[in-house]
């Protein structure tokens, strides 16, 4: 396995309110580890809410008894979507806080992922770019529903209007996608800085054209700047089966 990762505030922000955390190695019962959030919130609240909602994830998967990786990821949401608004309650700096999150985990040829909110998972194949998770986003239920195309949703003045983030209420739900990995695939995590700025065109030529993650991600960062940077940007790049030995 093989990562990398990179968080940049792009051109038009002056707080970096994503958040990323990446182990290649076990935390508690999971084999590895990943974790994407994007703040909201006034003043510090959006960096405080995704950072805050990384740390109680990581906390509640190292301590979790659990050994099924979907039940080990929704409980460690659960917790810190109670944590993120009993801080909201308590703290009236913190009032209206929250997060997206999306959270990934590689177990044998299994990739178990979990999101709330609108920041992305993509499976990278040879050929093509799939985005697994669904955005909880108000301009993508209309998308759902067909009254606006794609194309049209990419530029619709309430594209970042969520309808689901952590934070948002006590009851959250979470979304859950299990794939079945193949050997060359890349697992791609983002938030939507990158997703705004580029098409799902532009950005599988970029990881088809660069020779390794580092590059891809660098690539990817700069390009979304270059259209404009109008939001933080945070890419994390995974090759699950690099550095495998191969037996003929």
């Amino acid at each position: 396995m093989k990562t990398f990762s990179k968080t940049d505030t792009g051109r038009r922000r002056d707080m970096n309110q994503d958040y990323k955390y990446t182990s290649e190695t076990p935390v508690g019962n999971l084999p590895n580890l990943f974790i994407l959030a994007d703040g909201m919130g006034g003043h510090n609240a959006g960096d405080y809410a995704s950072r805050y909602t990384v740390e109680m994830i990581v906390d509640s998967v190292r301590n979790s008894s659990d050994t099924s990786p979907a039940a080990i990821i929704r409980q460690a949401i659960g917790r810190a979507n109670q944590a993120v608004m009993e801080k909201a309650r308590t703290d009236i700096d913190l009032e209206g806080m929250g997060t997206t999150v999306v959270v990934a985990t590689v177990q044998d040829r299994e990739l178990c992922v979990a999101n709330v909110g609108d920041s992305r998972l993509y499976l990278v194949c040879r050929e093509s770019l799939t985005q697994i998770t669904k955005d909880h986003s108000y301009v993508q239920e209309m998308v759902r529903r067909g009254e606006i195309s794609p194309e049209a949703a990419r530029l619709h003045p309430d594209r970042n209007i969520i309808t689901r983030a952590v934070g948002g209420g006590y009851g959250i739900e979470v979304d859950f996608f299990e794939v079945e990995l193949k050997e060359g695939d890349q697992i791609l995590m983002c938030s939507d800085g990158l997703t705004d700025m580029l098409e799902d065109e532009e950005i599988f030529e970029i990881i088809n054209e660069k020779q390794n993650t580092e590059d891809a991600v660098r690539e990817l960062i700069e390009a979304a700047n270059d259209y404009g940077g109008n939001d933080n940007i945070t890419v994390i790049l995974t090759e699950p089966f690099s550095g495998e030995v191969k037996i003929c």
